[in-house]
């Protein structure tokens, strides 16, 4: 389905099953079937193009808003857009939902965000008063992207391509790191901040990180995040 329909698909619980649905006009349709063997066809009413954006809804996380440009933040909220055509993640994720709650409590000072993405852990950082920030990412497309969202909510923030697991880390009060278990590990020892706020693994896992304090745990359906203290 992804190479088939690169710019998107829905998925749909259909009993025990997961049903998939795509857009697209007889050619696709053919190619599909080809691909992947019987296939329901059904018309779709008017506006189709623009109806995926029902399932990009604004979250809330503490004084946090997060929503795509379409919809309007919340009165007395810190807004955080993102356009989530960029497709590097919009903050609905309970991963990146559970570093915002973690980083709404987190300390004043400079933030580095490790596998940045569209920059919503960047963005909300500076919106709560934090900085200097700076985001790195090994995908220069995330890049772009963070770079645009950053604008958009106009905040100054700098991201770079890097290689967070080799390239030399930049020292920071606070570290960000949304990404893999494995790699949440391995930037446990490479970081030189204060504390660290990690997530984007699940709640039965918890990372191994030898000379950090585990100070704080917040799990959302099924996934955890952890603040950890150096020292």
């Amino acid at each position: 389905m992804l190479r088939l329909f690169p710019e998107g698909f829905e998925e749909r619980p259909l009993g025990d099953r997961l049903e998939l649905a795509a857009y697209g006009d007889a050619a696709l349709e053919e190619r599909m079937r080809s691909a992947l063997g019987p296939v329901e066809v059904a018309p779709v009413e008017p506006g189709w193009e623009h109806a995926w954006r029902d399932f990009h809804r604004p979250v809330r996380v503490g004084r946090l808003w997060i929503g795509p440009p379409w919809a309007s933040p919340d009165p007395g909220s810190l807004p955080v857009v993102i356009d989530p055509g960029r497709a590097f993640g919009t903050g609905a994720h309970p991963t990146t939902r559970l570093g915002l709650e973690l980083l709404v409590g987190a300390p004043r000072g400079s933030v580095l965000d490790l596998g940045c993405g569209s920059g919503v852990l960047s963005i909300a950082a500076v919106q709560l008063g934090l900085g200097p920030v700076t985001g790195l990412d090994s995908d220069p497309a995330a890049i772009e992207a963070a770079r645009a969202n950053a604008q958009a909510n106009g905040v100054e923030a700098e991201f770079r391509v890097a290689d967070v697991v080799r390239d030399p880390l930049p020292q920071a009060d606070l570290a960000l790191a949304n990404i893999a278990l494995e790699v949440v590990e391995r930037l446990a020892t490479r970081v030189d901040v204060r504390v660290l706020i990690a997530s984007g693994y699940l709640a039965r896992d918890r990372p191994a990180a030898p000379g950090w304090r585990h100070v704080e745990r917040v799990e959302l359906d099924g996934w955890a995040a952890d603040r950890l203290e150096s020292g």
